[in-house]
C-alpha cells in the first residue's frame, strides 16, 4: 500500500494520473504484469518516445517500476506496478504525533536459530549454499535482501531514540513476509510467533508461500521456483493491545506492558516453533525482493511530558 498523511504529500501521484492514458497504462498493466513498453505503445498507438515519456512521469511517483527481461527482440523493459492500494488522507491531521522512524534491512539481526529449508540472498546472487544454517553467521548477510527458514527464530535490535521526558505509546512494525517450504506453496499456513524482549506479543498465519508468479522486485537471474513475494503486514502495540494491520488483535500485550523506555533494548523476533500448530517456517523479503520495496520498516510513536 502506498500512503501519504496529506494532499501536498501527494502531488506528484495525482500529477502522475491526471491525463487518461496514464490511467489507461496502469489498468493495463494491473491485469497483465508481463507487459512490456514495446506491448503498451502498440496497444495503445503511442510511440515509443510516447510511451518512454508517460511510463517515466508513473515511475517518478513511486506508481510503477522497471523490470529489464530478455526478450526475441534483445532486452524487453516490463512495466510493473508497484502498490495494489493508494491511501491518502484529506482531512489535515488535528493531533500531530510525534514519531520516530528507521529502516532496518533484513540481514541486520542480532542472533538467529534456524534449521532448513533456509537460506539467504543479495540482489545479485544466493549466499553460500542453500539449507545451509551456517550462511545466517557469514559477513555477507548484511547486504542480503531476503531470508528463509523452516523453523526456528531470527531476532533484531530496533533502534531506541526516546528522550528523557518522552513516553513510548505505540509501536508499529511493517514488514513482507511470506510462509517457506521446498520450492513454493501457495497453500501452505505457517503460525509466525512475533516477541519484544521475550514477551510474546502473539501470533499471525501466513496463508502460504508464494511463488505462482514472478515478485514484481525480484531479480531477473531469481530462480522462478523459489519465493517470489509475500504479504504486507503491519504489526501495531499500542495502549488497546497488539494488532495486525490495525483490525485483527492478536493479543492482550499493551505497550504499556513492554516497560520501554529511554534506556531500554527493543529485541523483536520472528519465530516459527517446531512444536507449533502449522510449522510452515517463514520468508522475510527487503527492498530488492518480492513486491513491496521496503525493509523492515519501524515507527515509534511517543508523547513528550507536560512541564508543570
Amino acid at each position: 500500500m502506498l500512503y501519504f498523511q496529506s494532499i501536498g504529500e501527494a502531488e506528484t501521484v495525482f500529477k502522475a494520473l491526471s491525463t487518461p492514458m496514464r490511467l489507461k497504462i496502469m489498468e493495463m498493466i494491473y491485469k497483465d504484469d508481463n507487459l512490456s513498453m514495446n506491448d503498451l505503445a502498440e496497444a495503445l498507438g503511442l510511440t515509443n518516445g510516447a510511451i518512454s515519456m508517460h511510463v517515466s512521469k508513473l515511475e517518478e511517483a513511486g506508481l510503477v517500476k522497471i523490470r529489464t527481461s530478455s526478450g526475441k527482440r534483445g532486452i524487453m523493459k516490463i512495466v510493473l506496478p508497484r502498490y495494489d492500494r493508494l491511501m491518502i488522507d484529506l482531512a489535515p491531521m488535528k493531533d500531530v504525533r510525534h514519531c520516530y522512524t528507521d529502516d532496518i534491512q533484513v540481514g541486520y539481526y542480532t542472533t538467529c536459530s534456524v534449521t532448513p529449508t533456509c537460506g539467504l540472498a543479495t540482489n545479485k546472487d544466493i549466499i553460500g549454499s542453500l539449507d545451509d544454517a551456517r550462511v545466517f553467521s557469514f559477513p555477507e548477510r548484511f547486504k542480503a535482501g531476503i531470508l528463509w527458514f523452516g523453523s526456528g527464530y531470527v531476532e533484531y535490535n530496533l533502534p531506541n531514540h526516546l528522550q528523557a521526558g518522552q513516553t513510548l505509546t505505540e509501536l508499529q512494525i511493517s514488514f513482507e513476509i511470506s510462509s517457506e517450504c521446498p520450492n513454493y506453496n501457495e497453500d501452505y499456513p505457517s503460525d509466525i510467533h512475533f516477541s519484544i524482549n521475550g514477551i510474546d506479543l502473539g501470533m499471525w498465519v501466513s496463508p502460504g508461500d508464494f511463488g505462482a508468479r514472478k515478485g514484481y522486485l525480484c531479480p531477473a537471474w531469481w530462480p522462478e521456483l523459489l519465493n517470489q513475494y509475500g504479504l504486507l503486514k503491519t504489526l501495531i502495540i499500542n495502549k488497546e493491545g497488539c494488532f495486525i494491520d490495525g483490525t485483527n488483535k492478536i493479543s492482550d500485550v499493551k505497550i504499556q506492558d513492554l516497560n520501554l523506555n529511554y534506556n531500554s533494548y527493543i529485541s523483536f523476533r520472528f519465530e516459527v516453533p517446531k512444536d507449533t500448530a502449522n510449522v510452515g517456517g517463514c520468508t522475510l523479503f527487503g527492498e530488492d525482493f518480492g513486491d513491496y520495496n521496503q525493509a523492515i520498516k519501524m515507527k515509534a510513536y511517543y508523547e513528550e511530558e507536560k512541564e508543570g
